[in-house]
């Protein structure tokens, strides 16, 4: 369960976020949508370690996460720009994570393996992000997001750079990768056909405040 107690985020200033306060049950799909620059982007960056609130709290399955490192929270984050390393292969992309966690050479290598071959990407192994497609790119990104195995994927309008007839596709992914993963997923995005395709549970963020607006 992800709980986010009275978090305000505060810079030069201004208020982007102001006193948001939800719980998110586990294994929910929750789908956050939200005018450009209302703070969406800034409640990932809060929720994954990237930023540090101004105040309140982040608790994961009740335990308080909001002064930990990143790697530290257990949690996938696809940002909007996907975020690619530009110089390493999709095999080093995906086990990058792990890699840094100290995973022996072998069981990093089943992981990798094990993943590409869920996300369709095997014969892309040994390519470099410029090698690659926007749908590709985005399966590559998925991949390396849960090779750490985390509770909690956070993703940032994972489909924007995607053609139409890539999202029906890109939408039936993401459905089968939070059952099969048993994943929380907070996924924002601008669209309400996205929304109403894949949530659960839909939040609206208007002028730095959540609303919760339905449950599934």
């Amino acid at each position: 369960m992800i709980q986010l107690e009275q978090l305000t985020w505060k810079v030069s200033g201004r208020t982007i976020l102001e006193s948001v306060s939800v719980a998110i049950p586990a294994n929910t799909y929750a789908v956050l949508m939200g005018q450009t620059g209302c703070g969406k982007t800034t409640l990932l960056e809060i929720l994954c370690g990237l930023r540090h609130p101004t105040s309140g709290r982040v608790l994961l399955d009740g335990v308080d996460v909001t002064d930990l490192e990143p790697r530290e929270r257990g949690i996938g984050y696809v940002p909007q720009d996907l975020a690619l390393f530009p110089g390493l292969r999709v095999r080093e992309q995906i086990g990058f994570a792990p890699k840094l966690r100290g995973m022996a050479p072998e069981e990093l290598n089943q992981r990798v393996n094990r993943l590409a071959e869920q996300f369709g990407i095997s014969p892309l192994l040994d390519r470099l992000p410029d090698m690659l497609s926007g749908g590709e790119k985005q399966r590559v990104a998925l991949a390396r997001a849960l090779a750490a195995q985390p509770k909690l994927l956070l993703l940032d309008e994972p489909l924007s750079a995607l053609d139409e007839s890539m999202r029906a596709e890109a939408v039936s992914l993401l459905q089968r990768v939070q059952s099969e993963h048993a994943l929380t997923v907070l996924h924002v995005t601008h669209s309400s056909s996205e929304a109403a395709a894949l949530g659960t549970l839909h939040l609206r963020m208007m002028a730095g405040r959540l609303e919760v607006e339905s449950k599934g």
